[in-house]
């Protein structure tokens, strides 16, 4: 008999029990399909989207489009055309209050709205970097008020008790309220570490105790309350002391937002260049594998909460030397200590992305005051973008659903779920 195995070709294909291999995918494909999953496309997306459903909101209340909705199946072009204006209004009055006012007489006026921007938004970069930077370390810090008021305290004893000329007293103002706030925030640190006590619940505690401490000081003759006075309200802070404006008037941004750029850079060595922020990110993502590597994990908690403490004690200084220098009172935050949460949430807790998501709030800031003058619209509903934002970057499955974006491949689909339960149960 005849060998024929050499003479014909192997079996192949289904029939012999072989799975077709399926050519490989461009990589044009992996390149989008990986951009389409990062972080800064499901983070802008999370800001559209926001937008819509508080456009949508401001014309649900608009007062025309509730008018034409009454004979909307006689003439819906009416009602539709509402829904137009309301939406259209309300952004292109955001845009006139936060980046240019395109009605203004002259070209200083037109771009003043952007430094309004960069004004609003310069304490919430500094305190979402202090968030930011516990967020890395492990630590949910939201004592950012606390810290703050401290800070800016601190910062007011300097500024009202030392006659020096600008560059001495300003620099010394500063570093009395980044050694508040390290204080303040050490505190926690401190606590943490030595006897584990929870850090959500120091940080709010230590809010209520720092503002109730800040508003006795004010009120009391001596320390910061104003000299004369009955209210409980500081005196000016002086000249030397306050920030120098950048540009003349009418621009209104100040040295600062320089300061801040400053703040942001150090932040960025620190955690991603500094072997101390190398040390940092470790504990932060696996506390008991730092210590087993050597790591002295209750020391870099109190050195994240100093530090995060101090970012907060800048954003103080900010608002008595920049923002508010006709006298502070109890309320000198602003809530800007919890804004300063949604701002590193936003940022995913970078110091570049926290600084963007700083100038994105100073500009819905800026731009709500010019939404409720020309618009009629409620400063409330920037607050509810602000909160949709939050909510969508929270819950980046969610947006990745609405828009029908990949899903990330190491995230369990319903068919791997459930072979792994047969698996398991086999």
């Amino acid at each position: 008999m005849t060998d024929t195995s050499s003479e014909l070709p192997a079996a192949t294909g289904p029939l012999a029990g072989q799975t077709p291999s399926s050519p490989p995918a461009p990589r044009q494909n992996a390149f989008v399909a990986d951009l389409l999953r990062g972080n800064v496309v499901t983070t802008v997306l999370a800001i559209v989207l926001s937008m819509l459903i508080g456009g949508l909101l401001v014309a649900l209340t608009d007062q025309n489009v509730i008018r034409t909705a009454g004979y909307f199946f006689a003439r819906p072009g009416d009602m539709l055309g509402a829904v137009w204006d309301a939406f259209a209004g309300t952004y292109s009055a955001l845009f006139r209050g936060a980046i240019y006012n395109y009605d203004a007489p002259d070209f200083l006026r037109a771009i003043k709205p952007l430094t309004d921007t960069l004004n609003f938004a310069t304490p919430l970069i500094a305190a979402g970097l202090g968030v930011g930077l516990a967020f890395r370390v492990g630590l949910f810090n939201i004592g950012g008020r606390g810290q703050l008021l401290i800070g800016a305290a601190t910062a007011a004893f300097v500024a009202f008790s030392v006659e020096a000329p600008l560059w001495i007293h300003l620099p010394l103002t500063i570093l009395a309220g980044l050694a508040g706030g390290a204080v303040w925030g050490g505190i926690v640190g401190v606590l943490k570490a030595r006897t584990g006590a929870h850090e959500v619940i120091l940080t709010i505690m230590l809010n209520f105790v720092a503002f109730y401490f800040v508003s006795w000081l004010l009120s009391t003759p001596g320390l910061l309350m104003r000299p004369g006075g009955s209210q409980p309200i500081s005196q000016a802070t002086p000249v030397s002391a306050q920030f120098p404006a950048i540009f003349p008037a009418p621009l209104t941004v100040n040295w600062g937002f320089l300061v801040a750029i400053v703040a942001t850079v150090f932040v960025w060595w620190l955690i991603e260049r500094s072997s101390l922020g190398f040390r940092m990110r470790a504990v932060g993502e696996n506390p008991h594998a730092a210590r087993a590597s050597g790591v002295k994990v209750g020391r870099i908690l109190i050195y994240a909460m100093a530090l995060a403490g101090a970012l907060a004690g800048l954003a103080g200084v900010n608002q008595i030397s920049g923002t508010i220098t006709s006298g502070f009172g109890n309320g000198i935050d602003a809530g800007i200590g919890f804004d300063a949460i949604t701002v590193a949430l936003l940022g995913r807790s970078r110091a570049w992305g926290v600084f963007a998501a700083g100038i994105l709030f100073g500009a819905l800031k800026a731009g709500s005051f010019t939404m409720q003058i020309a618009e009629n619209i409620p400063v409330d509903i920037v607050l509810v973008v602000q909160a949709l934002i939050v909510l969508f970057i929270a819950a980046p499955p969610l947006v990745r659903t609405i828009f029908f974006l990949p899903k990330d491949p190491a995230t369990p689909t319903r068919r791997t779920r459930r072979a792994a339960r047969k698996a398991v149960s086999a």
